[in-house]
């Protein structure tokens, strides 16, 4: 079991072309997968956004990244979070639980469309996290 700890970036509506360009410059392997592969997609617009995209470099960096649909804040320069991810569901609600305090939670730890258990909060210092604990029930 592992818990792994990744920048995540955000971008406006060119994650593709971003992950792309890192691709290039990392090598390794990159998945992107859409609002509409992901069943995601609330307006049509959106369906060609990414919704996650993950690049495993060849010496094992990893770097994440999505598109921020019009419906949601963006703000170029805070574009970026913290991922936590693992199969590891005691260590990974034990972060989500004392990250937690003082937090603002903008998505609580529940089943996501991905079948994983997903949440999202800003802590009490304004950094992002994001945590998906891999194949869990519904929380």
């Amino acid at each position: 079991m592992t818990t792994t700890l990744n920048p995540y970036l955000g971008f406006r509506n060119n994650a593709r072309e971003a992950m792309e360009f890192y691709h290039s410059v990392l090598g390794g392997e990159l998945t992107v997968s859409t609002f509409k592969e992901l069943n995601a997609s609330t307006d049509p617009s959106e369906d060609n956004l990414v919704m996650h995209s993950q690049l495993v470099g060849a010496t094992g960096l990893t770097l994440m990244g999505s598109d921020t649909p019009a419906r949601m804040e963006y703000h170029p320069g805070d574009n970026f979070s913290v991922s936590l991810s693992g199969d590891d569901e005691a260590e990974l609600r034990g972060y989500w639980n004392k990250l937690s305090e003082g937090a603002t939670i903008t998505m609580p730890l529940a089943k996501a469309v991905w079948g994983d258990s997903f949440g999202m909060l800003v802590d009490k210092f304004g950094v992002t996290w994001l945590v998906n604990i891999s194949g869990t029930p519904a929380a």
